[in-house]
């Protein structure tokens, strides 16, 4: 395959450190390192000078920050997307703006090819390529962990000293970490043994649940139309909110999750996370919905959850149906405004209260004083009919029993 330009997904680590010196050897052509800031602090420092040193001709960093969680988190959670019932998917729903960004990039600089840091064993490379061929079926896309002759991190850490790449993973901290706005996740190397617990200096959002504050803290969070846009009444813009949750709710030792999850590629993987704010939104938006929601919509949404969650996990961010699901889930949250009351207490989120505008709830039809707007003896027709099916079953296994 020839290849004049490449724009690599560059993030420093150890991977792509690599992999930018291997595609000017590999290819011999002009490599772009392309760095998208959603949210990774500390670890965009130095990363300019670091790929220029590697080899790139071009190093482009674009904060993305607000658009990742205006137009992919908050959608996300609009839908209270979670992956097996615990993974709230902070690394798959920033897969998909990454490579449209750079799919923008590599026509903006007349580049023929994209590249990637995903193994072949993961579900990024999924994620990225499926975005590359929705948005651009002509590009040309390199995963170099599918075509070089190196089998392991081992291999990689040994070309980096050879060639005097720094790279953060070293053999005493043997596990790779990914972060962004909404979390951080960390896997591989100590972590493979699902037996083995994560060491405690490994965290880096939250605090240890035994070391939060004895005191829990209350908060209210103000959402419009599913959207959270307020905390403690103050309006913030959709990447300062979250971020802002993001400490309020490390310092609680709130959204450590450690799960064996599968992999779309057909493996489980273990994989530890940390979402603070993630989980402190979810939290809170499920219960303005459960004041908000119509309980068929609510029925029918939450039965979509998995499936809409699967699209995003397994890389199909861009595809018809997720954007056919969004606008459903988007359809239902037409309702969801108003506010939530939570308490933060060492690792737990507890709803104390929520209120609505739109609110459903009529303690007026659902108290068990007395009240003049629901007859009791209505219920016995319901339940006869109701029952009706389970009599006729029951009529029917007994004649059988008797033949």
């Amino acid at each position: 395959m020839t290849i004049h330009k490449i724009v690599l997904a560059y993030s420093g680590g150890l991977d792509t450190s690599i992999i930018l010196k291997w595609l000017k050897e590999t290819y011999g052509c002009e490599v772009i390192a392309y760095v998208a800031d959603i949210g990774q602090e500390e670890e965009l420092e130095g990363l300019e000078e670091k790929a220029i040193k590697t080899g790139a001709s071009k190093v482009r960093i674009e904060d993305l920050k607000e658009e990742f969680v205006r137009d992919y988190v908050f959608p996300m959670f609009r839908a209270n997307a979670i992956y097996e019932g615990q993974y709230l998917l902070g690394t798959s729903i920033a897969r998909p703006l990454i490579a449209k960004r750079q799919i923008e990039i590599a026509h903006e600089e007349g580049a023929d090819a994209v590249s990637h840091g995903a193994t072949g064993k993961g579900n990024d490379q999924v994620r990225f390529e499926l975005t590359y061929m929705a948005l651009d079926p002509s590009i040309k896309i390199v995963a170099p962990w599918r075509e070089w002759d190196f089998k392991s991190r081992s291999d990689l850490l040994e070309f980096a000293r050879k060639h005097d790449i720094a790279v953060p993973v070293t053999k005493e901290k043997p596990y790779s970490s990914d972060r962004n706005m909404l979390h951080i996740s960390y896997e591989g190397g100590i972590l493979e043994d699902p037996w083995s617990e994560p060491p405690e200096d490994m965290f880096k959002l939250t605090v240890s649940p035994e070391k939060a504050p004895d005191v829990p803290e209350i908060i209210e969070i103000d959402f419009e139309k599913g959207n959270p846009i307020a905390i403690n009444g103050k309006c913030y813009s959709p990447a300062v909110l979250l971020k802002t949750l993001n400490e309020i709710g490390g310092r609680h030792g709130i959204g450590r999750v450690d799960i064996v999850e599968n992999r779309f590629v057909g493996m489980k993987s273990r994989g530890v996370y940390e979402t603070p704010g993630g989980t402190i939104l979810r939290t809170a938006h499920m219960a303005l919905e459960s004041i908000t929601l119509d309980r068929e919509v609510l029925h029918i949404r939450n039965s979509l959850i998995p499936e809409y969650s699967r699209l995003i996990y397994n890389g199909f961010w861009f595809s018809p149906e997720r954007k056919l699901l969004q606008e459903l889930m988007d359809l239902a949250q037409e309702p969801v405004s108003g506010t939530v009351r939570l308490k933060l207490y060492k690792g737990n989120v507890i709803v104390l209260g929520r209120k609505s505008s739109n609110s459903l709830y009529q303690p007026g039809f659902a108290t068990f004083e007395e009240d003049d707007v629901y007859d009791q003896r209505d219920a016995t027709g319901f339940i006869r009919l109701q029952g009706l099916r389970l009599k006729i079953a029951s009529m029917l296994e007994q004649q059988r029993g008797i033949s």
